[in-house]
């Protein structure tokens, strides 16, 4: 305010010369300064009066957002909001890690590779950089795979034909199918737990690993395979 229109304000606040500063917390003066500062010094008494805990309060903020966008396949909005984080905190891994995950959802697995690549060695070891990194081995896997109506054809001929069953169970993950891919394996363990070294049981825990312990697929097929191991 013009303190020549507010003399009263400016004398109650002990302001003696300006440009001055006041801020002001609950309707209180906090802090201030008074004459022309560099940006610096500027910058360094917001910082002051947000402190670094509302920082990380509006960031883990930000991160449930965006995590739950994702959760609803919602991964344009997602990408979006992992997108303003990182203009704030380049190094966040999670944002990282999730702004990837919307990449790969996208399509964009080279660009999304990329980006996981600039992630520090000290920080790789987090879970949910390993659970995506288990869902781009996956889709690696899948691209030599091949025809999946050639796969139900072999099936529909041979019910035991396990390699097409075991190729087929990646496919339907590939395609967002993980109920019908965790049903493939699951049949196969049921049939032959020896096949390929115990290897249908194997890709099922990597499924696991790359859906997360909350995915309802997960949720029902641990509980299938506990039952068919235990049983």
């Amino acid at each position: 305010m013009n303190i020549d229109d507010h003399p009263a304000i400016a004398g109650q606040l002990g302001i003696q010369s300006i440009p001055a500063v006041i801020a002001f917390v609950n309707g209180q003066p906090a802090d201030g300064f008074m004459g022309a500062q560099p940006e610096s010094q500027v910058k360094a008494f917001i910082d002051k009066l947000a402190g670094p805990n509302d920082q990380e309060a509006a960031i883990k903020e930000a991160l449930d957002v965006a995590k739950g966008l994702a959760e609803t396949g919602d991964y344009a909005q997602a990408g979006q909001v992992y997108s303003s984080i990182l203009q704030a905190v380049p190094n966040n891994v999670d944002a990282l890690v999730g702004f990837a995950e919307c990449l790969l959802e996208a399509g964009e697995e080279e660009q999304a590779r990329e980006l996981l690549a600039t992630i520090p060695e000290d920080k790789k070891d987090t879970p949910s950089l390993r659970a995506l990194e288990t869902k781009l081995a996956l889709a690696e896997q899948v691209k030599s795979i091949g025809d999946p109506a050639e796969l139900e054809r072999r099936i529909q001929t041979d019910p035991n034909d396990y390699q097409a069953r075991f190729d087929l169970a990646q496919v339907r993950n590939a395609q967002g199918r993980r109920q019908e891919a965790a049903e493939e394996l699951l049949s196969i363990i049921k049939a032959d737990r020896t096949w390929n070294d115990d290897g249908a049981r194997t890709q099922l825990l990597q499924f696991f690993e790359a859906w997360g312990n909350k995915e309802p697929a997960t949720l029902s097929a641990r509980r299938k395979l506990s039952s068919l191991l235990f049983s």
